[in-house]
């Protein structure tokens, strides 16, 4: 029986497996190495957030991206976008270099047993461990407008859903979405030859600012201090202070998850975007059926209550994530209907990240409500690497299985991040 089963090979997987490495823990991993940057993201995407904002973490945090970039002749600068691929390619790197060999079979159940939890792979093989860690990402949690699922994936898709967007080469889509998503994609498809319009809900495009120069008079970054999520103290409080978060009370937690770092889009696309790509601005999709050639919407403009039908070839959702505690469906309907969920349907996380099934942890865009908007974010995984470790040998000593696991070094208790 392993320690620890990490459910789940993106950002937060492997920096969560390599501190349980360094832990001193047997720990397996599952799934395949950055899924969701590989097979999720077309080509020409870039990431939104600064490079020194997106390492994965490693405890002696030497497998930065800046180190991998330079390792490859090439540099990670504050204000140049990095590539997807770079990125996708940098997180192989850190797992080669962090993370033991990695069991890239699919989980496709996991359930409580005596002891701890079982999990089920995708060939019928069952791995059991004392506690489990689910960093399954994202794609469990693919929010679809309700006009739009009635049709099937050739008239309907997630932004989520394309590794590439030749298919719609010389064709007709509309995107829905006004975030940074809806915007990068619409580019692309304009770029290589797609006629391409956005339907937001929105009255106006949000736009990110060119991020200030990394060196700046001191009290320019005292008024506005960079972090991980953007400039300002409010960011860097989201950014910083993860557990300081989880302090406040349910319901700012609650308004903060809804309104913080809302719909945008990254500076560097907005030249691709308006040039080029018809936007309906305050419009939303009522209604979706099939039509030869494509898909008929029945669009409402917001604003003068009026409608109108608008023809397609295919609609990508490009509307984000909604990380529901239902949609875990990898989780056996005893343990997933039994956690413990907050008023906005996630599950809810206690210390350490520990759900309220002892021993079950939780990771990433499902602890967003908890823990706050990093977790949104590959930055949030340095934060929840190494909390979440502490926590599972807190459990496993609690529970008398940890005897072989050591308790946290002066140094390890020193480096806690801040806020705990």
């Amino acid at each position: 029986m392993y320690d620890l089963l990490v459910v789940g090979a993106g950002p937060y997987g492997l920096s969560i497996a390599s501190h349980a490495v360094t832990a001193g823990l047997d720990v397996r991993v599952l799934g395949r190495p950055m899924a969701s940057w590989r097979d999720h993201m077309p080509r020409g995407m870039f990431l939104k957030s600064e490079p020194w904002a997106s390492n994965l973490s490693d405890p002696g945090g030497r497998l930065s991206l800046a180190a991998y970039c330079a390792g490859r002749g090439t540099e990670a600068r504050h204000g140049h976008p990095i590539p997807v691929e770079t990125f996708a390619e940098y997180g192989l790197w850190f797992a080669r270099n962090a993370v033991p060999e990695i069991d890239e079979r699919m989980v496709t159940r996991v359930a409580p047993v005596p002891g701890g939890f079982e999990a089920l792979t995708d060939d019928g093989r069952v791995l059991r461990a004392r506690a489990v860690a689910l960093a399954v990402g994202v794609m469990p949690f693919v929010e679809i407008p309700p006009a739009l699922r009635g049709l099937g994936p050739a008239l309907v898709s997630h932004s989520s859903h394309h590794s590439d967007l030749d298919r719609f080469r010389d064709g007709d889509v509309t995107v829905v979405g006004g975030g940074q998503a809806a915007l990068e994609t619409a580019a692309l498809l304009a770029e290589q030859g797609t006629r391409v319009r956005v339907l937001a809900r929105a009255d106006a495009l949000s736009w990110n600012d060119v991020p200030p120069p990394w060196v700046r008079p001191w009290w320019r970054s005292a008024r506005s201090p960079h972090s991980g999520l953007g400039c300002g103290w409010r960011n860097w409080f989201y950014s910083e202070r993860p557990g300081l978060y989880r302090l406040l009370p349910e319901a700012t937690r609650a308004r903060v998850a809804g309104t913080a770092l809302g719909p945008a889009g990254a500076w560097w696309v907005r030249d691709r975007v308006e040039p080029a790509v018809e936007v309906l601005l305050g419009h939303e999709a009522t209604a979706a059926r099939a039509v030869p050639g494509g898909v008929r919407l029945d669009v409402r403009d917001r604003a003068a209550g009026t409608s109108r039908v608008l023809d397609t070839g295919h609609v990508i959702a490009a509307t984000g994530f909604t990380a529901r505690r239902e949609r875990l469906s990898l989780l056996c309907d005893e343990l997933r209907t039994g956690l413990a969920a907050v008023a906005d349907g996630s599950p809810a996380v206690g210390r350490d990240f520990e759900s309220s099934q002892p021993g079950l942890f939780l990771a990433g865009l499902v602890t967003a409500s908890g823990y706050g908007p990093a977790m949104r974010f590959v930055h949030g995984a340095t934060y929840t690497a190494g909390s979440l470790v502490r926590g599972v040998r807190r459990h496993l000593r609690a529970t008398g299985q940890g005897a072989a696991v050591p308790a946290p070094s002066s140094r390890e208790r020193t480096a806690a991040p801040a806020g705990r």
